[in-house]
This record gives C-alpha cells, sequence and structure tokens, in this order.
C-alpha cells in the first residue's frame, strides 16, 4: 500500500456537489499531477465537513488546515503554495474567533462526537475505512457475546431516547417487541426527514452509511427481526446511492445475509424511497407507505411494535438513533450517560440555519444552551446583530425569545419551558424579522403538507392560515389572537396525528414571548419592523 505524505479531505455531500466540489476535486487532481505529486499527495472524498454556507470546503492533513470557499483556480494555488512549497494560503482558510460546527476536528473534543465521529473523517464510499475505524466491531460482538435481552437491557441503561422529534426511550421501545412471538418482525429506519431547516439524517447517511446499517442490524438482533427497511426521502440521491454501495459491500463480506458471523442470525435491508410526504415521517404513515398504500397515518393502539408493517411487531427508529447504537455498545451505557446531563443522555445532532455566522452541522452534549450553540458553534450573530428569537426542532418547534437562551436544550427541560426540541433544526432569527410573517409561513406549511385524513387537521390548517394572515395584515384585534391560539389548542387535542398537533407549539409560544407583537399588528395595525404590509387593512 502507498504512503501518502498528504490527504487532501474534500466534502462531497449533495449540497457541496451543487456548489461546484466534483469540478473542485479535478482541478486539484490535475494539479497534483501536473506538480508530480501524484506519489505523495491522495484526495479523498468524504462527508459534510460542517459548515453549509462557505461553498466547497476541504481539509489538508496532516496540518488539519481547513479550506473554505474553494474553486478550481484556488484549488491550484492549494496545490502550488500549500502541497507543493509548504506555505498555508492563508486567505482561503477558515478564520473565526471559535472553533465552529464539526469543522475543525482537531480543535473539538472527540467526546463530543458520536453519531458524527466519522463524517468528514473517512471515505463513506470505502467499507474498509468504516471497519479501521472499529467498524462492525460491535454487531460482532453483540452476536458472539450477548443475548437480545442483555442488548435491550445496554440501550435501556443508556438513558438514550429517540432522536427524531418525540424522545421516546429507545430501550423501551424495544423491550415492548423483544418478547413478542412471532416469526416475522421488522426493523425500520425513517429517513424521511421532512421537518424543514432539518437534514442532518441526509448528512449522517452521506458520510457514514455503515454506521446505520451496523445500528440496523443490532436492534435486528435485539428484538428478533430478519428483515429491516430503510424509508428514505426520493429526493435524497446521494444517500440512496450510497446506501445501496455500502448494503452491497456489507452483504459482500457477510455482515448482512444468511448466517451474520456464523452466528445463526439471518438479517437483510431493503431501501424504499418516499415521494416526499410531510405526514410519512409519522411512523404509521411510514409503514402504510411501504405496504404500497396512501401515507395516512394509523388510529392507535395497536402500535407499530405489536402490529406494524403487514400486521407484524414493528420497531421504527430514526437515522441519528441508529448512529448511536454501535457506539454504545463498544463504551458502555455508563460512557453514554455521561456524555449529556441528568436529564439526557449522550449527545444532539443540529442543523444551524438563520442570522448566524456559521451556518451548518454540529453534535454537542445534551443540556448545552441555546446562548452556546450561537455563540460557541455559530460563532455570534452576523453583522453583528442582535438576537431576537429561534425556532426550535423545525416547523413543528417553539420560538423562543431571549428568556431561553439558558435554558438547557435537553427534551425534559425544553418540554417544561412550554417548547420542543424536536428533530434538532435551530433557525436563529435576529430583530428584522417579524414573527408574525415567520409563523404565516409555518401555517402554510402546515396546511399545504396535511393529508387532509382527518377533519380537525384538514380544516384547522387552513383555518390557522385565515387568522395568521388577517392578523399579518393588520386586522381582527384581540379577538384574532385569542382565536388563532384556540384554534390550535383545539386541533392538538382533536388531531389523528402530530402535524395536526404541531402547529399549537409555535403558535403557543409565539404569542407567550411575543405577544406584544401580535398585539401590534392585530390592534394597531403596525408591523415594528416593517416586513409586513397594512396596505390593505380597513
Amino acid at each position: 500500500m502507498p504512503f501518502f505524505r498528504a490527504h487532501l479531505l474534500i466534502a462531497m455531500d449533495s449540497q457541496s456537489i451543487l456548489m461546484g466540489a466534483q469540478t473542485v476535486k479535478l482541478a486539484l487532481q490535475r494539479r497534483i499531477a501536473e506538480q508530480g505529486l501524484e506519489a505523495e499527495v491522495k484526495v479523498v472524498d468524504t462527508g459534510n465537513l460542517g459548515l453549509t454556507d462557505k461553498g466547497v470546503t476541504l481539509v489538508v492533513y496532516p496540518e488539519g488546515v481547513f479550506y473554505v470557499n474553494v474553486t478550481p483556480k484556488t484549488a491550484e494555488r492549494i496545490v502550488d503554495e500549500h502541497l507543493l512549497k509548504g506555505r498555508v494560503v492563508t486567505d482561503l482558510v477558515y478564520r473565526d474567533k471559535v472553533p465552529a460546527a464539526v469543522v475543525s476536528l482537531w480543535r473539538r473534543k472527540a467526546t463530543e462526537r458520536v453519531v458524527l465521529k466519522n463524517c468528514g473523517v473517512i471515505n463513506p464510499d470505502s467499507i474498509e475505512e468504516y471497519i479501521a475505524q472499529d467498524g462492525y466491531e460491535a454487531l460482532g460482538r453483540v452476536l458472539a457475546e450477548m443475548t437480545p435481552g442483555e442488548v435491550v437491557a445496554i440501550v435501556k441503561e443508556s438513558g438514550l431516547r429517540g432522536r427524531g422529534g418525540a424522545g421516546f426511550a429507545t430501550g423501551l421501545k424495544w423491550g415492548f417487541t423483544l418478547p413478542i412471538q412471532e416469526e416475522e418482525k421488522y426493523i425500520v429506519c425513517n429517513a424521511d426527514e421532512g421537518e424543514p431547516g432539518t437534514f442532518k439524517d441526509r448528512l449522517i447517511l452521506e458520510g457514514d452509511p455503515h454506521r446505520i446499517i451496523e445500528g440496523m442490524a443490532i436492534a435486528a438482533y435485539a428484538i428478533g427481526a430478519r428483515k429491516g427497511y430503510i424509508y428514505i426521502r426520493g429526493e435524497y440521491v446521494l444517500s440512496i446511492q450510497r446506501l445501496e454501495q455500502a448494503l452491497a459491500q456489507a452483504r459482500s463480506m457477510g455482515f448482512l445475509g444468511m448466517d451474520t458471523f456464523n452466528s445463526g442470525f439471518d438479517f437483510d435491508i431493503e431501501i424504499r424511497p418516499g415521494a416526499g410526504s410531510y405526514v410519512c415521517g409519522e411512523e404509521t404513515a411510514l409503514i402504510e407507505s411501504i405496504e404500497g398504500h396512501r401515507g395516512y397515518p394509523r388510529f392507535r393502539p395497536p402500535f407499530p411494535g405489536v402490529a406494524g408493517l403487514w400486521g407484524k411487531p414493528t420497531v421504527v427508529n430514526n437515522v441519528e438513533t441508529l448512529a448511536n447504537i454501535a457506539p454504545i455498545i463498544l463504551n458502555g451505557a455508563a460512557w453514554f450517560k455521561s456524555l449529556g446531563n441528568e436529564r439526557c443522555s449522550g449527545t444532539k445532532v443540529y442543523t444551524m440555519l438563520g442570522h448566524i455566522n456559521n451556518a451548518g452541522l454540529i453534535e454537542v452534549p445534551m443540556g448545552i444552551t441555546l446562548r452556546e450553540v450561537i455563540e460557541d458553534y455559530g460563532g455570534g450573530m452576523r453583522g453583528g446583530g442582535n438576537f431576537k428569537w429561534a425556532q426550535t426542532g423545525g416547523t413543528a418547534g417553539g420560538c423562543v425569545s431571549a428568556e431561553l437562551l439558558d435554558c438547557p436544550m435537553d427534551y425534559d427541560s425544553m418540554s417544561s419551558a412550554g417548547t420542543s426540541l424536536g428533530s434538532g433544526a435551530l433557525l436563529i432569527m435576529d430583530d428584522t424579522t417579524c414573527v408574525i410573517d415567520m409563523v404565516k409561513s409555518f401555517m402554510r406549511f402546515f396546511e399545504h403538507e396535511s393529508c387532509g385524513q382527518c377533519t380537525p387537521c384538514r380544516e384547522g390548517t387552513h383555518r390557522l392560515v385565515q387568522i395568521i394572515a388577517e392578523i399579518a395584515c393588520g386586522k381582527g384585534g384581540e379577538k384574532a389572537i385569542n382565536l388563532l391560539d384556540h384554534t390550535a389548542k383545539v386541533m392538538a387535542e382533536t388531531s389523528l396525528c402530530a402535524l395536526g398537533q404541531s402547529p399549537t407549539v409555535s403558535i403557543g409560544t409565539s404569542i407567550r414571548f411575543f405577544r406584544d407583537e401580535y398585539l401590534a399588528h392585530a390592534v394597531e395595525g403596525k408591523c415594528p419592523t416593517g416586513v409586513c404590509r397594512m396596505e390593505d387593512r380597513k
């Protein structure tokens, strides 16, 4: 095997490709060949490096120099100066007063990276590189040394909770299905990820697909399943391609299929692309879609753990949840619990968007505050602006003011504060934005995505759009504000699934924290930020 003195890891996720990463890679390889450095320098594709608003990004090792906004032209400079002469191209280096997102791998604490440990470090197309990072060791240990009950017990003890938004205890969910005596059981990975502003699952799949496969195999052994499905958004083309390749590699090495690790355990996985319905992120609607039916949520009980896919016991776990399984097996429950706080174990992956200096992907311990995220990872407010509000958990999450900047970000603390952690999307906004205008956008999304199966959601989302639009143009008075809140609460109590129950979170929190802004619109006919148009007010 050749020895290279330098490696260039270039982010080759779907967004980076759209920004020209493949063209930059070709320019790098061409210039390396022209300079006669082919035997010394290797260019490697990897997952997202953490920042999503800094163009094409790459890291040069062993120095660990992080370059941003790289173009084919500047790529040639990196080769000529850095790789040939040893001079760092300083004007292309990422510079910030704090280490942002996960870009500075050489500066962040290794204990903070559990789910994203391999993302931006290994080539996601190489099973050998995954194995070199202890890949499939956890699966081998489980099959050789542990009973299914012991696997469920360690996941329970770890305190891992579902990372898709609901925060239900993973080990408890598995424990419901394990004792059921059925010949057929299923494990399903929910990679639908329809929440606006959320793209963490996509970047995990693009950067480390084998981690999900291993997590699913361990989960299948724990509950007694022999078949798994990855339900993934059809738009996630690169994720699907990398998953298909990873599955083929895992089968060729005996990590999937018949008699895995010569243990007598049979398990395989099939990919099922979805058609982009937001409601199919709800596990029973997802199951209906896999079965070939329209993605309508089911009445519960029975719950999927008892009667799910084709009426058989089925466990549905989110991508990020499954990515935590192998590390828990390898390092133990106590290790995982040490990473979070007393309320919630482990780490959480967030996507940061909005008026911050560094938009992107981060993984931080459970219990970190929103203030720490903004200042220590987001690099502060863009342009020196003033923080006004944040939406936590995507469109289905809450709209919080500076009052909650120091509230621990874990499921229980956020719930106690009247909001939610949700799927991990963080939208950070400054004082140039209008809360009412944003809530209007959220309600239009819910109206568009309602499947229409139940009346409260079908009619309620439409009514919410009408009421918030009336408030936005300076009409309705305080009565309209109260009606908006009341309608959302009625929907939460009567809707069949989480889509119809979600608007009350964003509406309730926005009214709670920004009632003065609602009153300015509905009563005074003024938009404090000047965003909303009031000329139609009568």
